[in-house]
């Protein structure tokens, strides 16, 4: 009967599913602008690294304001490590030699794989064109 109770008051959602181990914060995420991700840290570190704090704060997830504060720590304290560069390549002059070369080779492969690509499609329409061509030529006229 306890058992019976239990999943209907949980089905209902009067009985929440409390699992060991698992941290909820109850907030999601939210994007950010750089100036508020560097507020954040700032007042994080003012608060003795209190991440629940600054999470219940500033309206986002305890994730967030931990991944921000172990790539700050982790840059040696460099507040551009929270800028958001995803989907943005480094400009032409930032790239070593290295970078330089890797950029081009990528762009070889890719024009390359484009070539080969062409290739396989002419030949396929090259050998649909003489399949239709055999197949044509091998019927019989119609006797009229």
């Amino acid at each position: 009967t306890q058992l019976s109770q239990w999943i209907m008051r949980y089905n209902e959602s009067i009985l929440e599913d409390h699992r060991s181990g698992k941290r909820d914060s109850g907030m999601k995420g939210r994007k950010t602008t750089f100036d508020e991700r560097l507020e954040i840290i700032e007042q994080l570190i003012r608060h003795d690294v209190d991440y629940n704090w600054a999470a219940e704060h500033y309206n986002v997830s305890y994730n967030q304001v931990y991944g921000w504060y172990r790539k700050y720590t982790g840059s040696g304290n460099n507040p551009e490590s929270l800028r958001d560069r995803r989907g943005k390549a480094k400009p032409e002059s930032e790239l070593t030699e290295l970078d330089r070369l890797k950029r081009e080779n990528k762009l070889l492969k890719a024009r390359l794989h484009q070539q080969e690509m062409e290739i396989a499609v002419a030949k396929k329409f090259v050998e649909i064109s003489n399949r239709e061509a055999k197949k044509g030529s091998g019927r019989r006229p119609s006797g009229d």
